[in-house]
């Protein structure tokens, strides 16, 4: 089952991703669009054009975990950089998920240690 933990780092690819891509393909796009190692342990988020359709894939040290969700009504807020991916906190992709915009918030300090 795939957790979604503030440890983990999140990767939202900025182009629309053909949705029958599985595994191999996903992976495919990761390493050579995106040009990171889709075994890293982070987690890539895929929207399609009409940002109707999610996946995450994810490695978890002995293969991949996909999880893919298609909304009955409304699309997934997001509005694209001009680079390759964007890193999300985990955070703004539990917001995305549940539809919710993130675009202007603004998160209060914290104590972080380290």
């Amino acid at each position: 089952m795939l957790g979604l933990s503030a440890n983990l780092r999140y990767f939202l690819c900025c182009s629309a991703i053909d949705m029958r891509n599985g595994f191999d393909g996903l992976s495919g796009i990761v390493r050579n669009h995106l040009k990171k190692d889709p075994i890293s342990g982070d987690v890539f988020i895929f929207l399609n054009k009409t940002r109707t359709h999610i996946k995450l894939l994810y490695w978890d040290g002995d293969g991949f975990a996909l999880f893919y969700k298609r909304l009955e009504r409304g699309r997934y807020a997001f509005t694209s950089d001009n680079g390759l991916s964007k890193q999300m906190k985990r955070e703004e992709l539990l917001m995305l998920l549940e539809g919710l915009s993130f675009g202007k918030m603004h998160k209060k300090k914290r104590y972080k240690f380290g």
